[in-house]
């Protein structure tokens, strides 16, 4: 069954599109992840212009990230005063990640700085998890405890100055690598379509020391605050969201998360992060892949979305 979609400018099969949003939710179920790390790159695998995918999928983001950052705030389970220093700092980077978003696309640049974003990115992240899953899955085998990092352990993190209190994760910090993270996650999410919680959760935990009970909580809420900014500045700026590509989107992901959860509750952690990991690295080489192969025509007219040509 096709459906238009007005703003991307084309046809699509919903059932294909809808199948992308299950099967995303299905794995953000199982792994525990916002999951637009692996949607805009499907979308724009589909033929979804890259401007539309990011610009969507960060409309579909604050979407299944609102209603689980409820939940957590009904069981008090939110660092509030962290979540607004993440929120603040994430507002910034995601005006700027909007400015540099539009700025590549007039320049026509767009495309190919994504692409390459993407296979730095994800395969930074993919090896490292890789790395430490392996290495736990081995020392399970061998019987071996994986190792613990004490809470009270400091790092150079704590030495920093500008220090802050925060009374609910129960932390003395310096406000320079919190606002270093909420920053960046708030400039990439706008610049590539991701939530960024894969990122932010542990560095939030290994970096900061943040109580595990929270650190879910807060970092949903600052996904959705900048998400939710992103959503809007796209809209206006370039009126590239698609709200017929985006309600497809939201119906499937929310079916799929439902079954994710439950499959993953039957796996190992160990074994979900080295999952999760090689299909991260899978989606980077599929960028790489895009990026070395030539094209079939040498030269192209594209008429950008949103009035600009």
């Amino acid at each position: 069954m096709l459906i238009y979609l007005p703003i991307a400018g084309l046809s699509v099969n919903m059932f294909i599109i809808f199948g992308m949003g299950g099967a995303v939710g299905f794995l953000s179920g199982l792994f525990g992840v916002g999951g637009g790390f692996l949607l805009t790159p499907l979308l724009i695998f589909s033929g979804i212009p890259p401007v539309v995918s990011i610009a969507t999928v960060a409309s579909q983001i604050v979407a299944s990230s609102s209603s689980a950052a409820l939940s957590y705030w009904r069981r008090r389970m939110i660092d509030m005063k962290l979540a607004v220093v993440l929120m603040l700092s994430g507002a910034v980077g995601t005006l700027l990640g909007v400015v540099v978003f539009n700025a590549l696309r007039q320049l026509g640049q767009l495309d190919l700085i994504i692409s390459i974003c993407y296979v730095t990115f994800l395969g930074l992240i993919g090896t490292l998890m890789l790395r430490e899953s392996v290495r736990s899955m081995i020392n399970s085998r061998k019987g071996r405890p994986a190792p613990l990092r004490r809470a009270a352990q400091h790092n150079w993190v704590h030495r920093l100055p500008f220090k802050m209190r925060f009374k609910r994760s129960k932390l003395y910090v310096s406000a320079i690598p919190v606002v270093a993270l909420g920053f960046g996650i708030g400039f990439l999410g706008a610049l590539l379509g991701i939530g960024g919680g894969f990122i932010l959760v542990p560095a939030l935990i290994y970096l900061l020391r943040v109580p595990t009970n929270v650190v879910i909580g807060t970092s949903l809420i600052q996904i959705v605050a900048t998400m939710s900014i992103a959503t809007m500045l796209h809209a206006y700026s370039s009126q590239t969201v698609d709200i017929v590509l985006a309600l497809i989107l939201m119906v499937g992901g929310v079916i799929g998360a439902q079954f994710g959860v439950r499959v993953g509750q039957n796996i190992r952690g160990d074994q979900l992060r080295a999952l999760l990991a090689l299909l991260v690295l899978a989606v980077g080489i599929r960028f790489l892949i895009g990026l070395v192969t030539p094209p079939d025509e040498r030269y192209s007219l594209t008429i950008l979305t949103g009035g600009a040509l």
